[in-house]
């Protein structure tokens, strides 16, 4: 069984930043990383992009981009970064479903992290 520190290291999580973070509680990270699949804002992203509602689309991916950053989630992060400027400015871009593509992919890659985590029974 692995580790929680290779799991998240794997994905791309500072581990050490992160914990020190989360008060080096790997329990509590887990827990609270679980509540980013309930959180819409990756949906309310998908759905004003699909409306081509760019304010609706900034701020769900702003606070997707918080998120991902408060919980170490790197390669999320990095990938919700690409498509916020842009919508801060209110660009109209044929890349957006590439861009929103590569989010849900990194999510994707999350929430495997997140079962993976769990599967370790802190």
């Amino acid at each position: 069984m692995a580790d929680v520190k290779i799991i998240m290291e794997t994905y791309g999580v500072n581990y050490a930043l992160t914990m020190e973070r989360f008060m080096r509680q790997e329990k509590m990270y887990v827990r609270i990383l679980g509540m980013l699949f309930k959180d819409e804002s990756l949906g309310d992203l998908r759905r004003a992009l699909q409306a081509e509602n760019l304010d609706g689309a900034f701020q769900a991916a702003h606070t997707l981009k918080g998120v991902s950053g408060n919980l170490g989630l790197t390669p999320l992060y990095e990938a919700v970064c690409d498509i916020v400027e842009p919508l801060r400015h209110g660009e109209k871009r044929s890349d957006y479903p590439a861009m929103l593509e590569k989010i849900e992919e990194e999510f994707a890659k999350v929430r495997q992290m997140h079962e993976e985590l769990t599967a370790c029974q802190l």
